[in-house]
């Protein structure tokens, strides 16, 4: 199913203001939360397109890039990569957590959350760099990560407690790794939940803790993860896996690892969006004759012919031999600038050539030609 328009979806004109659109997201997300409306499939779409929405508005170059280029120009860019990794209802109640949920949600329901979640700590999440080559990212790559990580203590299996022993209720919170307190005003009643500071938040309290990990379930160690890079992805897009991270204290569910991409400056191509840009000189003979010459690509070599009478700075088109398009179909091309080399040491036969080249020519007066990055705006239509 197509994509809504994001101003659309939160019934905002494309001049709002950066409150005006944090306005709107509120009431819709108060409207539509899982919470307020359980088991309701729609309600919950309506719930994560506005979260999609109001992240990617909200930031003001994602916004430039997506009223440039509409829903392609931030594919991946905003949320949790791309394609099947796509914006979940976990992202969406984690960003309305981000920014609205300092009240408790008992305050803006009238009722307690099913989705607080009391119990042992969630791990941390781990950001890693992955440097692509353009082959790679032209192709797609699968690549193997290795990670320094927080794993499960296999002395204790992750509980922290020391063998023979076992954790009990914590007295304070009662095992429900929660304090609430409770207040009036005139506005009615507030209830605040917070983390009960005895057991962290996960009920129970350890007495002897394991010897290893000293009570918190982990210690340092190093995995490996594979990712499926899509081809297509360019500096800044990043893609999750999930339970990849930290593991959580004490049983806690484990973090993710966020890949964040960066692509390495090639020596030959240059990039524009997903068009490649390289330079191919030729002699005076090839511009001035034309001739069938082998151009380098991202491919391997293909057959491009020079016409006759090529000027220097001339600018050819390959088609589809740029990136591929992400999360979408074709690819972008090549733009192949040529440059007339001029021979910085001729033989004397060459010399004398070239005078009766220039007598014949000395009454021919030469058209001047764009620059080259004139021409190279022209034709990327910039």
């Amino acid at each position: 199913m197509a994509k809504r328009d994001y101003y659309e979806v939160l019934g905002i004109p494309r001049d709002a203001g950066v409150e005006d659109i944090k306005k709107a997201y509120r009431q819709l997300a108060l409207k539509y939360h899982p919470d307020r409306n359980p088991g309701d499939k729609t309600a919950e779409e309506k719930f994560k397109e506005a979260a999609e929405a109001y992240e990617i508005l909200k930031d003001a170059e994602k916004r430039q890039s997506y009223d440039r280029f509409g829903h392609q120009g931030v594919a991946g860019a905003g949320f949790q990569g791309f394609g099947d990794f796509g914006f979940d209802l976990g992202d969406a109640l984690r960003a309305f957590m981000r920014d609205f949920g300092g009240f408790g949600f008992e305050d803006m329901f009238g009722q307690s959350s099913s989705r607080r979640r009391s119990g042992p700590q969630k791990g941390r999440d781990l950001q890693i760099v992955l440097k692509l080559s353009l082959e790679e990212i032209a192709s797609g790559v699968e690549k193997t990560i290795k990670l320094q990580r927080l794993v499960i203590c296999e002395r204790c299996g992750g509980s922290g407690v020391e063998k023979g022993t076992a954790d009990k209720s914590c007295p304070r919170c009662q095992g429900t790794g929660e304090l609430k307190t409770v207040s009036r005003s005139l506005f009615g009643q507030f209830i605040n939940v917070s983390v009960c500071s005895q057991c962290g938040g996960s009920g129970r309290i350890i007495d002897k803790p394991c010897l290893e990990c000293a009570g918190n379930g982990r210690v340092k160690g190093q995995t490996q993860i594979k990712v499926k890079i899509p081809a297509g992805v360019t500096t800044g897009n990043y893609i999750p896996v999930r339970n990849a991270g930290d593991a959580g204290p004490r049983g806690g569910p484990a973090g993710d690892v966020v890949v964040v991409i960066e692509e390495i400056e090639h020596p030959v191509f240059t990039r524009h969006g997903d068009d490649v840009i390289c330079e191919q000189a030729i002699t005076f003979s090839q511009a001035a004759l034309g001739e069938e010459i082998r151009i380098s690509t991202l491919d391997g070599e293909v057959a491009q012919k020079i016409p006759a009478g090529t000027q220097s700075g001339k600018i050819f088109r390959i088609h589809g031999k740029g990136i591929p398009h992400l999360n979408g179909y074709g690819r972008g091309d090549q733009l192949v600038r040529v440059t007339v080399l001029t021979p910085s040491k001729i033989t004397a036969e060459e010399k004398e050539l070239f005078r009766k080249l220039a007598e014949l020519q000395r009454s021919k007066p030469q058209k001047y030609d764009k620059s080259f990055f004139e021409k190279l705006r022209q034709t990327l239509g910039v």
